[in-house]
């Protein structure tokens, strides 16, 4: 009887899941959870601000994506980080114009530090930036 489950070794140094694996996973639960929240904004800035937190979101992916394939992802990681300050930000204007309530924004933004921490931590990995 054979069986399904198989354990593959863990990948090597510049395959994806070898870095960034946490950030990317947690960039992925972030979209899960954001698709259907930004669908309960109202017609009027479902299509202006949530496409553009939307778009935001599903960026920060791409180029973390990115990142993994690099052998200095140094340059990725910092538009990442850029990214996700504009995802801060927007989140901010949502929830001041009333079009998120509490609980989701303080999720949003919880978030969006959790993916920054694990950005930090990718980035330190790297060591000291070359002057």
């Amino acid at each position: 009887m054979t069986s399904t489950t198989s354990t593959a070794p863990p990948a090597p140094a510049g395959q994806p899941g070898a870095r960034g694996g946490p950030a990317l996973e947690r960039v992925v639960l972030f979209i899960t959870w954001l698709v259907p929240v930004l669908e309960q904004f109202p017609r009027s800035q479902r299509f202006l601000l949530g496409d553009r937190l939307q778009s935001l979101a599903l960026d920060l992916l791409e180029v973390l994506v990115e990142a993994q394939y690099r052998k200095a992802p140094r340059a990725e990681l910092q538009r990442a980080n850029l990214l996700l300050e504009k995802q801060r930000l927007l989140w901010r204007v949502a929830y001041n114009l009333r079009l998120a309530d509490v609980r989701r924004y303080e999720h949003a933004a919880r978030e969006i530090d959790e993916i920054g921490r694990r950005l930090g931590a990718w980035l330190k990995k790297l060591g000291p930036a070359a002057a």
